[in-house]
């Protein structure tokens, strides 16, 4: 016969396996709202007008902790807190991205969670230089009154090449 106590330890247990199951999937929901509000920064292959791109790169910023960090690689540079990087975020070199976050490696511990995910994604500057960027992005998560939020961010590039050129400037 299974004891109270033995109960209790069953229950506690499956309680923590569904918080960490449902804290992947919340995380795995604001890397998504992540890729999509960097990619809403452009229409039609120019950069939207400057209201609505305020908006979006307020709204991305909050996507992290008050005292988060974006990292965009040396040719990028890194940002701190929401104002920071919502900063960053408006002076774009692009005109043109979609982000597609692939393989995510996400390990939760309690409140905080680590993920890294690789990263493919079309990009153009101008209205010609047409890319492939591929790399990875290590994330740090914190979660804060029961919302989960990135505390950090920090992309490695791979790779960037005109679709034309084919694979040929593997940088890691």
């Amino acid at each position: 016969m299974v004891t109270t106590d033995e109960l209790a330890l069953e229950i506690a247990s499956l309680k923590r396996r569904v918080d960490s199951s449902e804290s992947v999937l919340s995380i795995q929901k604001l890397k998504a709202r992540y890729a999509e509000l960097v990619d809403q920064r452009f229409s039609k292959g120019a950069v939207v007008d400057a209201a609505t791109l305020a908006t979006i790169t307020d709204n991305f910023a909050a996507l992290f902790t008050p005292e988060g960090t974006w990292d965009g690689g040396p040719g990028v540079g890194v940002s701190r807190g929401r104002v920071e990087i919502a900063k960053k975020l408006r002076d774009t070199t692009f005109t043109f991205s979609r982000h597609f976050f692939l393989n995510p490696r996400i390990e939760v511990v309690g409140d905080a969670a680590k993920a890294r995910w690789d990263l493919l994604s079309p990009c153009r500057r101008g209205e010609s230089e047409s890319y492939w960027m591929c790399g990875f992005e290590d994330d740090e998560y914190q979660r804060i009154d029961g919302e989960w939020l990135h505390h950090s961010m920090k992309l490695t590039t791979v790779f960037m090449t005109p679709p034309g050129e084919g694979w040929s400037k593997i940088f890691v």
